[in-house]
């Protein structure tokens, strides 16, 4: 994709950069037992992966946070993203819920909610999404 002119290779690599801070930042929070932070920081480095192809391939304004909906608009081009939209929808389930006590039932807190088992689920999901960008971003 290197070579492409078309699209902006230049906002997609800021946007692919982010994304990898984002999962660095998954497994630090991980490491020091803040789960809940781990599966966030997790959804938003697949979230930005998949936003460095669409800019890559030339849209200029993407509003959406869901990395299912955004894996099927990368798909539009790269059919084999699809295998990966079970992860992409349990990443979306933790948008809201890893952040906000009322986006989870009952009393508890996403601090009390989210375990290790969690964050490491998240983490390689967000794994999985973004070695898949960057290997189509670098040919």
């Amino acid at each position: 994709m290197h070579n492409q002119t078309n699209g902006n290779l230049k906002e997609a690599l800021r946007w692919l950069k982010q994304a990898e801070k984002d999962l660095t930042a998954a497994r630090n929070s991980l490491s020091s037992g803040d789960y809940e932070w781990s599966c966030f920081q997790s959804q938003q480095s697949a979230e930005k992966a998949l936003k460095s192809i669409l800019y890559a391939k030339g849209l200029r304004k993407i509003l959406t946070h869901s990395v299912f909906e955004l894996l099927r608009e990368v798909s539009i081009y790269e059919k084999d993203f699809l295998e990966l939209k079970q992860q992409s929808k349990i990443l979306d389930s933790i948008y809201i819920s890893a952040r906000y006590p009322n986006g989870i039932a009952g009393s508890l807190t996403p601090s009390e909610y989210f375990e290790e088992e969690n964050a490491k689920e998240c983490i390689s999901y967000a794994e999985s999404i973004l070695k898949k960008v960057m290997q189509l971003i670098e040919k």
